[in-house]
């Protein structure tokens, strides 16, 4: 997201306010009703009291739409809310809850056989904690995949279908706990599994198929059941398979075997453990070779690795970046290629002959590469910055918003494209929510009604915005705000 959302302090507030009570302290009471659904009355002829629940309500996280293939698919990543994000990790990190958890984690790594890369990590340096996460997957996946050709001939691929759509939330506490003791402690409020588990359908409607999509908070919760799927793979194969080696990242497979028909049924015990969790693997993305050092790099770096990078003209380049996102959209190769883009266009000083060519091919593969929205906005920025005549600039913004008008589901491409528009034209309107409380409009984000007046006050969503940025934000789009990497443009 844009540099100006910050979500510190709401958090912070949050948090100071729950710290040292339980979330349920701050419903509201409504009436009781009866299996009928009338209302209950005492014996005085008052009408009987209960606590409301966030599930009793749609819309409590926000859901931010992103299309992803610039035609009809689509991903809702979600904003927890605030008063539900504080409580469950305030709950995750209580002594003896984190000890629980952190036990649990030990036993899921205890075959060396089945490594997980994905546990999330912090970032030691000036870095963020996402671009370490980058550099443990090259490091512990693709890096380590090449050393294991010395040890093994063939590498299968293969990973999970829609893992988090389908993730079950009571499987969190059979993770934690064991499927049989999780059943008899069902009840038993407090056992950390189930307080995941009650928070988990809080936010979904009472829901309990799917997790949200978009923290880190949600990936570590993944963890803890693909984790149990990792040990009931390890009891599953025991001692039946000695040769071999699994790394997981988040819900993708490498097996490294020496035979073929090994690494077959390898394959085969994880289809087992997962349809037990109410998972699949994902047959359009299984695969197996028998040259593990080509098939340890993904193809889209493999392609990009053997094309010509040096083409100095940048319209030529431009479209051997656009051959790329078409090939293998959504890439890591491609966001690489763009930043590459960005870092030869920033030394230019005034207006390219070609630049509506330019700025016509970068639209082109943002609007089939949702991945692409921040780079590409960065990149569009600057070429509309060349521009000398606020009007042409504005000319060609409108084009490039009535481009991306006939797709649906755009919502997180409007935060970028407000960015690009907002000190040129501070009128322009978007449908997104989160645009309208950048200008302090009235905008819905989290859905509140559950709660008390003196928490929902604090969860104020204009607060998400920091002022002060919002006031030195420059029309070009900083490297600053969209780097992974210090240094790296």
């Amino acid at each position: 997201m844009p540099k100006y959302f910050i979500f510190d302090q709401l958090i912070v507030d949050v948090s100071r306010e729950l710290e040292g009570k339980n979330l349920s302290d701050f419903y509201i009471q409504i009436p009781k009703l009866n299996e009928n659904g009338e209302v209950q009355i005492d014996n005085h002829g008052n009408e009987k009291q209960c606590s409301d629940s966030p599930r009793n309500y749609d819309d409590v996280n926000y859901k931010l739409l992103n299309n992803k293939d610039g035609k009809y698919a689509w991903r809702p990543f979600q904003l927890i809310h605030p008063a539900l994000y504080v409580s469950l990790v305030h709950k995750i990190t209580e002594e003896d809850n984190w000890i629980t958890i952190s036990e649990r984690f030990s036993e899921f790594d205890d075959d060396s056989r089945i490594q997980c890369m994905s546990l999330p990590v912090r970032s030691g340096t000036e870095n963020s904690d996402k671009a370490a996460m980058i550099i443990q997957w090259w490091h512990e996946v693709e890096q380590k995949s090449i050393e294991l050709s010395l040890d093994y001939q063939y590498l299968l691929h293969t990973d999970i279908t829609g893992c988090y759509e389908s993730l079950y939330t009571h499987f969190v506490a059979w993770a934690l706990h064991g499927k049989n003791e999780a059943k008899k402690k069902r009840d038993v409020k407090d056992l950390i599994g189930n307080v995941i588990d009650r928070h988990l359908q809080d936010m979904s409607f009472g829901q309990t198929n799917g997790i949200p999509q978009g923290s880190a908070l949600m990936d570590f919760i993944a963890e803890i059941v693909l984790g149990y799927a990792d040990l009931q793979l390890s009891e599953k194969i025991g001692s039946s398979i000695e040769d071999f080696q699994v790394i997981r990242y988040r819900d993708d497979y490498r097996v490294f075997v020496n035979n073929p028909q090994g690494g077959e049924l390898i394959l085969k015990a994880i289809s087992e453990v997962l349809i037990d969790l109410g998972m699949k693997l994902n047959p359009q993305k299984t695969s197996s070779s028998n040259d593990v050092v080509q098939d340890s790099l993904k193809e889209d770096k493999r392609y990009w690795i053997n094309h010509d990078k040096f083409i100095k003209n940048l319209q030529k380049y431009l479209i051997v970046i656009h051959s790329l996102s078409q090939k293998y959209p959504n890439s890591g190769s491609l966001i690489i290629a763009l930043n590459d883009f960005l870092k030869r266009i920033n030394r230019i000083k005034k207006d390219q002959e070609n630049l509506g060519v330019l700025v016509s091919i970068i639209t082109d593969i943002a609007l089939k590469n949702p991945r692409t929205y921040s780079i590409a906005s960065a990149i569009l920025s600057k070429l509309i910055s060349l521009l000398k005549e606020d009007s042409e600039k504005l000319s060609i913004i409108e084009k490039i918003r009535k481009r991306f008008e006939k797709i649906p589901n755009t919502g997180h491409l409007e935060l970028w494209l407000q960015r690009i528009t907002l000190k040129l034209d501070d009128q322009i309107k978007y449908n997104e929510n989160l645009c309208n409380i950048v200008f302090g409009q009235d905008a819905i984000i989290w859905n509140s009604d559950w709660l008390v007046d003196s928490l929902k006050e604090i969860i104020n969503p204009e607060k998400i915005i920091c002022s002060e940025v919002l006031d030195e934000t420059t029309p070009v789009i900083e490297v600053t705000e969209i780097e992974l990497f210090k240094g790296y443009m």
